[in-house]
This record gives structure tokens, sequence and C-alpha cells, in this order.
């Protein structure tokens, strides 16, 4: 039985890393940390008419955290601070059993198996955290 913490797709989208980096012409920058373990997301954006038109994010984090950093690297740009606080909601929806996330964060699947491990959902939460600082600079 595999980990269910550390599922292929989850060890994918933290290699991918979709969206680190740094970007130009930033608006904002957010920065969520964890003092528990030490994991520290920050995202800049850029902002156009109260949607985000552009993303990066420096991610020094767990896998869990990296994993989630890069789903938002891909999928968060035209998001609105609104989407970004559903997007939240939907995922402690998932962590906590209620429903999954739909299109297009339903990559967040991926992290059904931490459930059952409370202490890691801050992990999964961190990177969207950093986002909504970043929406509210």
């Amino acid at each position: 039985m595999s980990d269910p913490l550390y599922r292929k797709e989850i060890l994918r989208l933290a290699a991918d890393a979709h969206g680190a980096g740094h970007l130009r012409g930033v608006h904002a920058i957010g920065t969520a940390h964890n003092p528990a373990c030490g994991d520290k997301v920050t995202f800049e954006v850029a902002v156009d008419n109260g949607r985000i038109a552009a993303l990066a994010h420096e991610t020094k984090a767990c896998v869990l955290s990296q994993a989630s950093a890069a789903i938002l690297g891909r999928d968060a740009k035209g998001l609105s601070r609104a989407d970004v606080e559903a997007l939240r909601k939907d995922v402690v929806a998932l962590l906590t059993g209620s429903a999954a996330p739909s299109p297009p964060f339903d990559s967040y699947a991926a992290f059904e198996g931490v459930a059952g491990h409370r202490n890691r959902h801050a992990c999964v939460l961190l990177p969207i955290d950093a986002l909504l600082a970043a929406l509210n600079d």
C-alpha cells in the first residue's frame, strides 16, 4: 500500500513546480509561514481589474505545500480574491471529508489521503493562505 501523503500525483505536482520563480511587474506579495515545521510560501501577483493577471511563487516547504503551490501556479490566473476564498473553503471541505473541489481545482483531489492527517492540513492550505495574503496587499 502506498503512503497517502505522498501519492504519485502529489509528487508529480511538486516536481512540475508550475509557477515557481519570480514575477516582473509585481503588484503585491504575500507570505504564509507554518511555525510548526518551518514551511514558508511566498506568492507574487500582478492584478488587473481585481483578477490575478500573473503570479509566481517561492516555496520552501514540504512536498504537500509544493504540490499545492504548483496547482495554484498552474490554475489561479484569472481568479479574484473571492474565487481564492471559495477555493480555500473547498479544500478545507476536501480535507475534512465533506466534498471535493470542482474544476479547475479538481487536482486538489490528490490530497484526499491527507484528510486523516489533521496536522498536515496546514501544509496543503499554506500556499492558498499566501496567495490570499498577496491579494490583501
